[in-house]
């Protein structure tokens, strides 16, 4: 096979994987959000070994998950979500989620791919692209009971991740606006570096799940 086709598989891979994401999500605070939830994805397509890499769902909203994630949540009922119900996702940010994310987003900022050039910065190293780890929040927000709609997001970065670092992300719901939309806390923290690395708040919408 020439280098040309082998390129030309490995972007269709991606841009499956990226199509297969994004269908379970509408618009969400940034489009780069939507690319960071992605990149978390495993491929989809040509795995021989995905019945060892993946367990069943637990949640109708999520179509498959990865061994190596975990999560926990205090509500498992839509009709039950109140103030005070947390969801908290986490996984291992990888080599492999960088060069993709880098890859359906078009953020090839050399800080994230080339070590040479990275380790003369002020962070001495490669480090994970900030809205790959802000992703982790729409990871979170996908494991709350019904069909979760993202409003709005803020968000505030006060540190680096580092690549292969094992990052969390915390959703809790500390208002009830009515209507169905919740406002939540959200923070993400390396657990590698005992740190938190993102702070802030989003408005979600969440709706009945369609009948089946």
């Amino acid at each position: 096979m020439s280098h040309q086709n082998a390129g030309e598989d490995n972007l269709a891979a991606m841009t499956n994987a990226w199509s297969a994401m994004t269908r379970g999500f509408l618009r969400t605070a940034t489009a780069a959000n939507r690319a960071a939830v992605s990149a978390m994805l495993p491929p989809t397509d040509g795995e021989s070994s995905a019945e060892t890499d993946r367990i069943a769902p637990s949640i109708p909203s999520v179509d498959y998950s990865d061994l190596d994630w975990q999560f926990d949540r205090t509500v498992d009922d839509p009709d039950g979500i109140s103030v005070g119900d947390t969801v908290t996702f986490e996984k291992a940010l990888t080599e492999e989620d960088v060069r993709a994310f880098a890859a359906v987003s078009g953020d090839t900022n050399r800080l994230h791919l080339d070590e040479e050039f990275a380790s003369e910065t002020r962070f001495g190293g490669r480090i994970v692209h900030g809205t790959l780890v802000s992703g982790l929040i729409s990871a979170a927000l996908a494991r709350l009971p019904g069909l979760t709609i993202y409003l709005s997001q803020d968000l505030e970065f006060s540190g680096p991740v580092g690549i292969g670092d094992r990052v969390s992300a915390r959703v809790e719901i500390v208002e009830d606006l009515g209507n169905d939309q919740y406002r939540l806390e959200t923070l993400v923290r390396d657990e590698d570096d005992d740190a938190t690395v993102i702070d802030g708040e989003a408005v979600v919408l969440i709706d009945d799940l369609p009948a089946e």
